[in-house]
């Protein structure tokens, strides 16, 4: 018992060395201050106290704005429907419920560790060249990313809780189809619809940051008013954001208490 205790003590004592070790290397190598980091705090909420709040001028543009965040809403809820269908797909052929064959299941699941290890910004990159900018680039982006995650995710879903349901249909002999429409996706379609509500919640996050490399939506818009400095409509631009985003995620909140 001693011994068990004097190993788990070095272990953890080798853990935090190590990664104290690394933060310190991070800080040399970037070269980063945490005093002059933290000092900076309260200059930075001064100016932003000083400058970076909605004006009377500023409000005029609230249609444009609005417009904008309504285009990066949808984009995302486009994005993440048609990737969760895609992904149920794929995810049948990924789960060992489902399917027996482990040839197609591994390179199932292969595929959707590829999409879903890629950053959507990293993809956003990649399809510039192909699709320049604009909505397209930063729909495949978003739609990429999510078949990837969720397809994971929705393989993991339907093996903890259809398991039983799918041995019981095959001992009395069923189809495949009539295994999938009545026991696979109703006792897995209340931790489905949590994932895709989460995706959507992530995906209109990330459009935001995906705008700007895209030059649409609500991000190309903070960006142009942001370097034109215009500061007060860019606050604007940052508050219909954080409104819609908390909306959305009281909804999503709503929506699962109700389901699970």
């Amino acid at each position: 018992m001693i011994d068990i205790f004097v190993k788990r003590k070095k272990q953890l004592v080798i853990f935090w060395t190590g990664i104290i070790v690394v933060t310190l290397g991070s800080m040399i190598i970037t070269r980063y201050d945490p005093v002059l980091g933290i000092t900076a705090i309260p200059k930075a909420i001064i100016w932003a106290c000083s400058n970076f709040y909605p004006t009377e001028e500023s409000l005029s543009k609230l249609p444009k704005i609005l417009s904008k965040l309504r285009e990066t809403i949808f984009l995302s809820i486009a994005a993440t429907t048609t990737a969760s269908i895609l992904a149920l797909l794929f995810s049948l052929f990924g789960s060992k419920t489902t399917n027996d064959n482990s040839v197609i299941s591994t390179i199932t699941r292969l595929i959707a560790s590829v999409f879903r290890n890629i950053p959507d910004t990293v993809w956003a990159m990649v399809l510039l060249f192909s699709f320049g900018q604009n909505a397209m680039t930063g729909y495949f982006a978003l739609f990429f990313t999510t078949f990837g995650i969720l397809t994971r995710a929705f393989i993991e879903t339907i093996d903890e809780a259809s398991s039983d349901c799918v041995e019981a249909l095959k001992s009395t002999g069923a189809s495949y189809f009539q295994i999938v429409s009545q026991a696979v996706i109703p006792s897995s379609t209340p931790q489905l619809i949590s994932w895709v509500l989460f995706m959507l919640e992530t995906n209109i996050r990330s459009s935001t940051l995906i705008g700007l490399l895209t030059g649409t939506g609500i991000g190309y818009t903070f960006s142009m008013y942001y370097k034109s400095m215009n500061y007060n409509a860019a606050s604007l631009v940052v508050i219909s954001i954080v409104v819609s985003v908390i909306a959305i995620e009281f909804m999503s909140n709503y929506i699962r208490r109700v389901i699970l």
